[in-house]
């Protein structure tokens, strides 16, 4: 398709003003990146480009992994700017789908602290360590992150753990990190991260009530396992 093509189409039949009548759900993903880039270049449509965007991955969410970032500046059309803009929506699209979540949210089950985390952990390029604190009727406080990066006994420390639970006046906390390659196999420093928790968990009265692992759409429960 060219750029003439392009703006011969008539208006029902653009994405645009698609969108507008039919709600974003009836658009594919090519039509919503259309929207996003607005113009194409003199050699492709805006719909060209956005359809070689989508073929850059085969999952939407790779294209936030910073080395597609360097491949979607490789592609003619694509400069910073555009290529900002659809990092950019893609992050307000992340943040949107957990605003509000914890709020007044009651985490008695694995699968509840796991829908929970899931939106927050689950596209992470780097893995997250977050403490969710709960009050006497397990309802959440607060949820609060710990560290980016590794996740490990020693890059994790407990005082800063237990810390934001002592200032909450937390009863129990649930902990929970991702696994940015997507398996929730617990490695051999998430056992032993588990294991330092729970011993001071009981030492201060704050005891964890879970750690889940979030992966790609599953999770991994220490206390279902009977790890805890």
């Amino acid at each position: 398709m060219t750029n003439f093509s392009f703006k011969a189409l008539p208006p029902e039949a653009k994405p645009r003003e698609r969108l507008l009548k039919g709600g974003p759900e009836a658009l594919t993903i090519p039509e919503l990146l259309a929207i996003i880039l607005r113009t194409g270049t003199r050699q492709k449509s805006v719909l060209d480009l956005a359809g070689e965007l989508a073929g850059t991955s085969n999952k939407l969410r790779e294209l936030t992994r910073p080395e597609y970032q360097d491949e979607l500046l490789k592609i003619r059309g694509l400069g910073p700017a555009k290529v900002a803009m659809i990092l950019a929506a893609l992050e307000l699209g992340k943040r949107i789908s957990w605003t509000g979540l914890d709020e007044k949210q009651s985490v008695t089950t694995a699968r509840e602290g796991a829908e929970l985390l899931m939106p927050r952990l689950r596209f992470a390029n780097t893995e997250h360590f977050l403490v969710v604190l709960l009050d006497t009727k397990s309802k959440v406080i607060s949820i609060q992150e710990i560290s980016r990066g590794s996740v490990n006994a020693s890059l994790v420390h407990t005082r800063e753990v237990f810390a934001p639970a002592v200032l909450y006046h937390a009863s129990a906390i649930l902990v929970g990190h991702n696994h940015p390659s997507g398996e929730v196999t617990p490695s051999r420093d998430d056992k032993e991260l588990t294991a330092n928790l729970l011993k001071a968990g009981k030492i201060l009265g704050i005891p964890v009530v879970d750690h889940l692992i979030i992966g790609d759409g599953i999770f991994y429960s220490f206390k279902q396992h009977e790890d805890l």
